[in-house]
């Protein structure tokens, strides 16, 4: 299994910053637009439609059609874990539809005693194929790295204002 990850320090508290990761106007702020996404659904794990807070259980259809080629590629993602404590928070979405065969986000954030956060992006991935796929799985950094860059820049940029 592949794994990527990226951390960065925000110079805002803890509970900012996870309650901006928490919602899906904090997922569309962080998206590029480069990748033209689209969220098509979000239903709560009671069924409700566009629920305030992405709690475990919540689903996640989106699609993105980067640079605008090719069709558009469609995403669900599931909150599978989210819990909070004493300066640490967490959330873990895995995709149950999508382009990758395996794909698992784990975010987290850890307050720091100077009032900052840590934020941490780790992802499990593996590319379709099975075998070739497996074997190809860490050169996929090339195209994500980006991406990742982008939503951590974007985090500090609307929480330090």
């Amino acid at each position: 299994m592949a794994e990527y990850q990226r951390e960065t320090r925000v110079r805002a508290p803890l509970e900012d910053v996870w309650a901006f990761h928490s919602t899906v106007d904090g997922l569309v702020a962080l998206t590029p637009d480069w990748m033209r996404m689209r969220v098509e659904s979000i239903v709560g794990p009671d069924g409700e439609r566009d629920p305030e807070v992405l709690d475990t259980g919540a689903e996640i259809r989106a699609s993105v059609r980067p640079f605008g080629v090719g069709p558009r590629q469609r995403w669900t993602s599931r909150i599978v874990e989210r819990e909070s404590g004493e300066g640490v928070a967490r959330f873990r979405d895995e995709m149950i539809g999508g382009p990758f065969a395996h794909w698992v986000h784990t975010h987290s954030f850890f307050a720091a005693d100077d009032g900052t956060t840590l934020a941490r992006d780790h992802i499990e991935y593996e590319l379709p194929g099975g075998a070739a796929g497996r074997a190809v799985s860490p050169l996929a950094v090339v195209g994500f790295e980006p991406m990742f860059r982008y939503r951590h820049r974007r985090t500090r940029k609307l929480l330090e204002e």
